[in-house]
């Protein structure tokens, strides 16, 4: 008899339900059939994925405000070119 696939959507909804919702992993591996053994690496290798997620979510915060101060600079620059310009005329 061969190991079962499941989905990887199976796999996060089942973790899901111990995580999210509080359901303790003995009753969520009973109802869906599922060794507690299964459901502990599916949620290390999920936790993974978030990380990884949480990773890139700070990665965009930097991103954010570093095009902020750029654009605030390139304002700066332009209303000081605009200062200079009206000077020389």
């Amino acid at each position: 008899m061969g190991k079962p696939n499941f989905s990887d959507e199976f796999k996060r909804d089942a973790v899901a339900q111990i995580t999210d919702r509080g359901y303790p992993v003995a009753e969520v591996s009973q109802r869906l059939g599922v060794s507690p053994h299964s459901l502990y690496a599916w949620k290390r290798q999920l936790a993974g994925q978030v990380s990884g997620d949480a990773g890139k979510d700070a990665q965009i915060r930097q991103l954010k405000r570093e095009l902020a101060r750029v654009t605030e600079e390139r304002d700066i620059l332009k209303k000081a070119t605009a200062y200079f310009a009206r000077d020389a005329k």
